[in-house]
């Protein structure tokens, strides 16, 4: 039976498998092992995101922002801002020419009304003016309508001039004068819209009773705020009693609330003044002053001030360069500069995202409207992060920091190890043999004859074989004796101690081996830990002077950038202390460096030279011959072979007989972990 799968794009109804936290685990830990800090491995791993195998891409917070800015710049290269007042420039240009041909119509009517009075009163009617008196009266009409064209001729070429104008001319034609009032209404209503957003979408029209009635609001709304600044309780229950209905069928709760409305509000109408060319800005807060009557700008003025000082909005004031084409309205504008203004404000949001920080303040909802629906998704696993992580058991939160519990560190080492076990295979080292943990035996793939005392690993199918070839069964069942049993061979594991020395010092993350270093220090505590669990390890870390690391806190282990000096010495006499207390014979210290010894105590204070002093090595030299006589083998792996390196290092093996393999951070896990592993392997030769 064929099976069949469909494709197609995310649309984000499908469903995937979460990422887990051992997915998560996996993905913090070379940040982790690099830097040494938890939080910080997260605030990384929040930035990047992650893939896991069976997952969809999780998004991190730098694609997001990258989306985010991709929309915005979408956005201002569509549209083209100095459209805004076309429509109300072609309105104009429409009463221009309908008062034009009102005063042409109004002086035709004039004079053909003139003619006709004097035929009248050739052919012997009563006049109803006397001659001089209608002569009189179509001087003044020509001369008004002289006037009113020549003002009409050098009005200016602005929206917010010609209006300002016009605001007290006096029109000559009447269906010009309604269309121009219109205009005003409109302008008004525009002008109150970049105030009150939400009550001026339900308010098409001001009529004198409307206006009026927002004039008192605006008033009220003054002495709530100038109450709130004086610090006395202002009355918000009574003003949204008395004007809720103003705002909406989701008005504010409360009067911080309504502030922050009202800010953003001026900040869109401010954003868009600050965004059009230094002509057009003019001209349009010209039309709106000329919009509003005196005792309005100034209750508006008061309420601006106010808001400004309850909630500062600097933040929400921006200019957008727009270089688009396609002509948009003032009333598109204010909504664009919503848009805009909301994801300023996502982008700030998401910039201020850290582990353990509350991630609420990041509005969802604007997110999956501008973003879309995966990134919304993608919101929801990188919010689940840590809390997945705590839930697990390797994570735990203290008062000011986030840390990694002991389950934790084992989960970073079990993931060293098995990038270094992965590289193995890759690079042909051969087959890591794994074993049960706490087992001192370990199983061979060819078998022998059973002998009193064996590890009983018993190999069923030779063992049956074996009875089938002595021919004494017949079919089944199958008769065994003792000498047809055959197990399969073992090795014995020794038990060892060991202290792994870490450098420290400056030159190791400067050249780039601090990672690989640490890396091999948790994978070989994690596989001493699951695979030989009687063994010890010890983790001595080193520069001008040496300390023992404990597992719990290696991984947050980094180098010291504030001292200089490579002190094997110390190192070397505190490793010696620290075997002193087991009693296997089996002690041998791995010491990972790049630099040969340039510091060693002379007293309780460090002494630092470089180039290296003669009596820094040897001093380093004597702890050598020290820890030789206690049979303790040094294996060295350098990551660097200068000439005072290789002088050092031939003494050193001269005197302790251990082996010294130069290597590179790619290889350094490899080297030594098989060096580990073929030392704990002694067979046992069998007849």
């Amino acid at each position: 039976m064929l099976r069949s799968y469909r494709y197609s794009n995310w649309d984000g109804t499908q469903e995937f498998p979460e990422l887990g936290a051992d997915d998560i685990m996996a993905e913090l830990s070379d940040d982790l092992l690099s830097y040494g800090d938890l939080s910080y491995a997260l605030q990384r791993l929040m930035q990047r995101g992650m893939t896991g195998q069976m997952n969809p891409r999780m998004r991190g917070l730098q694609d997001l922002l990258q989306q985010l800015r991709n929309r915005k710049q979408e956005t201002l290269h569509k549209h083209n801002l100095n459209s805004i007042l076309d429509d109300i420039q072609e309105r104009l240009a429409q009463i221009e020419k309908a008062e034009r041909a009102g005063i042409d119509r109004r002086l035709e009517e004039a004079r053909q009304r003139h003619q006709e009075g004097q035929a009248a009163e050739q052919a012997g009617a009563p006049p109803k003016l006397s001659p001089e008196q209608a002569q009189k009266l179509m001087q003044n009409l020509e001369s008004m309508a002289s006037k009113n064209l020549e003002f009409l001729d050098n009005l200016p070429r602005d929206v917010g001039g010609a209006i300002k104008e016009l605001s007290e001319y006096e029109f000559m034609d009447s269906d010009a004068k309604a269309q121009f009032d219109e205009l005003m209404e409109m302008l008004k209503q525009r002008a109150m819209e970049s105030y009150f957003r939400d009550m001026m979408s339900k308010m098409q029209s001001m009529s004198p009773d409307q206006m009026g009635a927002m004039n008192q609001m605006i008033s009220d709304l003054n002495k709530m705020l100038r109450d709130k600044i004086l610090g006395r309780e202002p009355d918000f229950q009574g003003f949204m009693d008395k004007w809720g209905g103003f705002f909406g069928a989701n008005p504010p709760q409360s009067l911080e609330e309504l502030v922050e409305k009202l800010q953003r509000d001026l900040a869109q109408m401010q954003s868009l003044l600050e965004s059009l060319p230094e002509d057009l800005r003019r001209s349009l807060e010209e039309m709106i002053e000329s919009a509003l009557d005196d005792e309005t700008r100034q209750q508006l003025a008061q309420m601006a001030a106010s808001l400004d000082y309850l909630f500062p909005s600097s933040e929400l004031k921006n200019q957008y360069p727009f270089w688009g084409d396609e002509p948009i309205s003032m009333s598109e504008a204010l909504k664009l500069m919503e848009q805009l203004q909301k994801m300023d404000e996502l982008e700030r949001q998401l910039r201020k995202v850290q582990p353990g920080s509350d991630l609420s303040e990041v509005n969802e909802e604007s997110l999956k409207e501008l973003l879309g629906p995966e990134a919304a998704n993608s919101w929801e696993q990188l919010k689940e992060l840590l809390k997945r992580l705590e839930e697990a058991g390797y994570v735990k939160k203290t008062r000011d920091r986030l840390e990694l519990t002991p389950k934790g560190m084992r989960k970073i080492g079990q993931k060293a190890l098995l990038d270094i076990f992965q590289q193995l295979k890759k690079e042909h080292f051969g087959k890591h043999e794994t074993a049960d943990t706490g087992a001192s035996t370990q199983r061979e793939e060819d078998t022998k004859p059973y002998q009193f005392g064996d590890p009983f690993y018993l190999s069923l199918e030779k063992t049956l074989m074996n009875a089938v070839k002595r021919g004494e069964s017949e079919g089944v069942p199958i008769q065994l004796k003792g000498e047809d049993f055959e197990v399969y061979r073992t090795q014995h594991l020794t038990q060892s101690a060991t202290v792994l020395m870490l450098d420290l010092s400056l030159s190791m993350p400067m050249r780039g081996n601090f990672f690989a270093a640490k890396k091999v220090a948790l994978a070989l505590d994690s596989l001493i830990r699951t695979q030989f669990p009687r063994d010890k390890l010890f983790l001595v870390g080193f520069a001008d002077i040496a300390r023992e690391l404990s597992r719990e806190t290696l991984s947050q282990v980094t180098w010291n950038e504030y001292v200089y000096g490579t002190n094997m010495q110390h190192a070397f006499m505190l490793g010696r202390k620290l075997l002193g207390r087991e009693r296997t014979q089996n002690k041998q210290f791995i010491v990972i460096t790049d630099g040969e010894p340039t510091a060693h105590l002379e007293g309780d204070r460090p002494f630092f030279a470089y180039p290296p002093a003669l009596k820094t090595i040897q001093e380093t030299l004597k702890e050598v011959r020290r820890c030789t006589k206690e049979d303790i083998r040094i294996n060295v792996f350098m990551l660097d072979r200068s000439r005072y390196l290789t002088d050092f290092i031939h003494h050193l093996t001269k005197i302790n007989k251990g082996r010294v393999l130069f290597t590179t951070a790619d290889s350094l896990g490899q080297y030594i972990l098989v060096d580990y592993l073929s030392n704990k392997r002694k067979h046992i030769l069998s007849s």
